[in-house]
């Protein structure tokens, strides 16, 4: 999730042909962040990373779901600073690695403890964003209105991580309901932005909005099917 951009012409007002060119990459790119994202991981499992680094940021659970929040937050609102594409794919690069790492634990307990969530939550979100990409596609509409919601409750989810790690109690199963929800709302505003707002040669960073935003989602249904096991 992002804050519009404004300060160059977006694409919205470009020809139908620069529209349609930017729109699809910006979704290739997506598709390419998910497969390099799966291919990292399976890298971290194959050479025991994942296992090494599990057990102390399974210690830390709490601050690494909020390290999760801001890692996607602060690398897109790096990503839209630069004006150079180079140095957006490198941005872009970092943050899946981050991503990758991030993941790393709960993928490794999910695929000890829960065999089958991994599977099962990567296909719901993944029908999930691609009914909401179509939503905000087919209807056009602009969905920018939802920042402020946005903005709110991921402030309050932040207070709620940091709560809960200072008065030593559990973030369940409606909270991730909750967020489930946040994600989804996410994603909407951020392919709106895509078809709305993002100025042409923006593509690698409204990619990278976009993918925060579908991880996110990621994360918590795949906290949803390890706690329903």
């Amino acid at each position: 999730m992002q804050d519009n951009i404004n300060y160059l012409a977006p694409v919205a007002e470009a020809t139908v042909a620069e529209r349609s060119e930017f729109i699809w990459k910006c979704y290739a790119h997506v598709v390419g962040a998910i497969l390099a994202f799966a291919a990292v991981e399976v890298y971290f499992f194959q050479s025991g990373i994942a296992a090494a680094i599990a057990e102390p940021m399974l210690n830390n659970w709490l601050l690494v779901i909020g390290g999760f929040m801001l890692v996607g937050w602060g690398a897109t609102h790096v990503a839209h600073k630069l004006e150079s594409t180079l140095a957006q794919y490198a941005a872009f690069a970092l943050f899946v690695v981050a991503e990758a790492l991030i993941f790393a634990p709960l993928l490794f307990v999910a695929d000890y403890y829960a065999p089958g969530a991994i599977e099962s939550a990567a296909g719901v979100t993944l029908l999930g964003s691609v009914a909401l990409i179509a939503t905000a596609m087919i209807t056009r509409k602009d969905f920018s209105f939802l920042r402020g919601m946005l903005v709110w409750i991921g402030m309050l989810a932040l207070v709620a991580i940091v709560a809960a790690v200072l008065f030593k109690f559990e973030l369940g199963t409606w909270f991730s309901v909750a967020m489930i929800g946040f994600a989804g709302a996410a994603v909407l505003y951020d392919t709106s932005n895509i078809m709305h707002h993002y100025p042409s040669d923006r593509y690698v960073a409204a990619a990278m909005a976009l993918f925060a935003s579908i991880a996110l989602m990621f994360w918590y249904v795949l906290r949803l099917f390890m706690n329903r096991d």
